[in-house]
């Protein structure tokens, strides 16, 4: 499985969503229950900065998955997981320099 390698240049943002039922009963109560084993999947939102042509790796990494292929992403002091990243967004910062924004979301296959 490929490995996602580069450091987001930026402070990232890291979003738990757990999965739960919920049932809702007569005035306003409601039960919550757990669904599935891995229940608290990880969200992360990076952000890169760099040279264009570094940012043209990235980006070709990204593209060569196609949103469909997952790839293996360990983000600084956490454990190592398998990811897809579904959505991307470059920029042109100035000359020679790039952005690149991207989501990565946690899988379990």
């Amino acid at each position: 499985m490929p490995t996602f390698t580069w450091r987001a240049t930026y402070d990232a943002s890291k979003t738990i969503t757990p999965t739960v039922k919920v049932i809702k009963l007569g005035d306003g109560y409601e039960q919550r229950q757990g669904t599935g084993i891995n229940r608290q999947p990880r969200k992360y939102s990076l952000m890169f900065k760099r040279a264009k042509a570094e940012i043209d790796v990235i980006d070709a990494f990204l593209g060569a998955r196609g949103s469909i292929e997952s790839f293996n992403y360990t983000h600084p002091g956490q454990l190592i997981g398998v990811f897809v990243c579904r959505e991307w967004v470059r920029t042109n910062i100035a000359l020679g320099v790039d952005g690149l924004s991207a989501t990565f979301e946690e899988v379990y296959e």
